[in-house]
């Protein structure tokens, strides 16, 4: 007696085998290039984002200077930037304004009534120091290697340096940072302030 077997041969994909596989190539194929315009979206955001930081910086240390050359007036009889009579409010014996501590190491007025600022990046006589105006610039690149990389990701961004006089009395100073990209198109606008209140010391203790 002669027994058969019957054995299931499977020698090629079936159809459905093939569309599945012809959808998942489809999609794949389909979302390379927009992953990859999502992934370089998201550099040319962070690289924004540190142009804005770099602007930010930049602003920060503008305040850092003097307000005014003409603060330094009398910096032979003290090294600190001192409070230049703008609005004529100051006590010529005492060399207070309203609003003054009469204390050691308080804010105090020019011994001279000073009554003009320098409002210049010039250097004064025999006083050589940056103030706010000296932190004024045109158009400057924010990142020293500008040139695009090979995904075409990395775009040049410059900022712009503008200090002002507020024209109300005089005693306040307009800092604006305008930060924009390669086709002149603002980006961010960073805006401060400063007065002219001079500074005051620190109190040494003394034994």
């Amino acid at each position: 007696m002669v027994s058969k077997t019957l054995r299931s041969y499977r020698d090629a994909f079936t159809m459905i085998e093939l569309i599945f596989a012809i959808v998942i190539i489809a999609i794949t194929v389909l979302s390379l290039p927009m992953m990859t315009q999502i992934n370089q979206r998201g550099v040319e955001s962070n690289i924004v984002q540190e142009a804005i930081f770099a602007a930010s910086t930049e602003l920060m240390g503008a305040t850092a200077g003097y307000w005014d050359e003409n603060s330094l007036q009398d910096i032979n009889m003290s090294h600190l930037e001192r409070v230049i009579n703008i609005s004529g409010d100051c006590n010529t014996s005492t060399q207070l304004r309203p609003g003054h501590i009469n204390q050691m190491y308080h804010r105090r007025c020019l011994d001279s009534n000073s009554t003009t600022a320098h409002n210049s990046n010039v250097a004064i006589a025999d006083i050589n120091v940056s103030d706010l105006n000296d932190a004024a610039h045109g158009a400057q690149n924010i990142f020293t290697d500008t040139t695009l990389d090979d995904t075409g990701y990395k775009g040049e961004y410059q900022s712009v340096v503008a200090v002002g006089v507020s024209p109300s009395d005089g005693n306040i100073k307009d800092i604006t940072v305008t930060v924009s990209d390669e086709n002149g198109a603002p980006v961010t606008i960073l805006k401060t302030q400063s007065a002219n209140v001079g500074e005051i010391d620190y109190f040494k203790r003394t034994f």
